[in-house]
C-alpha cells in the first residue's frame, strides 16, 4: 500500500506535458518564409476491366409465367458467360424483381394486364476488346437488357504511387520556381498531405449498335487519368 501511494505522489509531482511531447511529435517552427501548394500528379493507364451489367425481362399474363419464362431465358445467358470463359467470381447477380402491370382505363378502376419479371447480373469482362462479342452472344440466347461498359483499373495502386511521385516533383520545382523569383532559396520541405486519389469518371457509354450495321458491338477500353492531389508546405529562406 505504501508503494503504491509513494508512486502516486510521484507521478503527480512530475509536471504534464505538452501534448506533442507525449505523442512523441516535435513541431520545428518556420524560421523563413512559408510557402504552401496545392500539387497534382497525373498518369494514364489503359482500362484492364469493363463491368457490364446485363439481363432479361419477360412479361406474361401471370406471375408464374413470367418468372418461369424469366429463369429459362436467364440459365441461357448465364450458360453462355461461362462458355465464353467468364469465371464464376466475375458474375454477380444484382437485382431481381417481379411487378404487375396495371391498365388505366378512364373513370374506371385499373385493370391488371399482367407481370413483368427482370434478373439483371453485373459481369466483369478482363478480356475487353472481345467482351462485344460476348455481348452479342448474350443477346442471341435472350438478354434484352444491357447497360454499360464502365471501364477501371483493376489494381490502380501502381499507377497512383507514380502520380504521387509526379505530384512531389512538381510541388519541388514550383517552389524553386517561387523562392529563384525572390531570390531565394528552398530549405526544406515542411509537410506534404494528400488531398484525394482518384480517376475521373468515364465518358458516358456509346450505345449499342443494331447487329444489321455492324458485323458484331466493339468496345474500346482507350485510356483513363488517375490523379493524386497533395497539399505541400516549404520554407523558403
Amino acid at each position: 500500500m505504501k508503494r503504491l501511494v509513494a508512486a502516486f505522489l510521484i507521478a503527480a509531482a512530475v509536471p504534464a506535458l505538452p501534448a506533442a511531447a507525449q505523442t512523441g511529435q516535435v513541431t520545428q517552427a518556420i524560421a523563413g518564409t512559408r510557402l504552401d501548394l496545392n500539387v497534382t500528379g497525373e498518369v494514364t493507364r489503359v482500362p484492364d476491366l469493363a463491368v457490364i451489367s446485363a439481363g432479361v425481362v419477360s412479361r406474361s399474363a401471370t406471375a408464374t409465367g413470367a418468372l418461369q419464362d424469366n429463369s429459362r431465358r436467364m440459365d441461357r445467358v448465364i450458360a453462355a458467360l461461362k462458355t465464353a470463359g467468364i469465371a464464376d467470381r466475375d458474375i454477380q447477380t444484382s437485382s431481381i424483381s417481379l411487378n404487375p402491370e396495371y391498365r388505366y382505363p378512364q373513370d374506371q378502376a385499373p385493370q391488371l394486364t399482367g407481370y413483368t419479371a427482370s434478373n439483371q447480373v453485373t459481369i466483369r469482362f478482363r478480356d475487353i476488346r472481345n467482351s462485344g462479342r460476348i455481348l452479342d452472344a448474350l443477346v442471341a440466347q435472350g438478354a434484352n437488357q444491357i447497360n454499360g461498359p464502365n471501364m477501371t483499373i483493376e489494381h490502380p495502386e501502381a499507377a497512383l504511387d507514380e502520380a504521387r511521385a509526379k505530384a512531389v516533383a512538381a510541388g519541388r520545382a514550383r517552389a524553386e520556381l517561387y523562392a529563384r523569383s525572390r531570390g531565394m532559396r528552398v530549405v526544406r520541405v515542411v509537410s506534404v498531405s494528400e488531398g484525394g486519389a482518384y480517376a475521373p469518371p468515364p465518358a458516358p457509354p456509346v450505345p449499342m449498335m443494331a447487329a444489321a450495321e455492324r458485323s458484331y458491338t466493339k468496345i474500346e477500353p482507350g485510356e483513363q487519368k488517375l490523379q493524386v492531389t497533395l497539399a505541400m508546405v516549404f520554407e523558403l529562406q
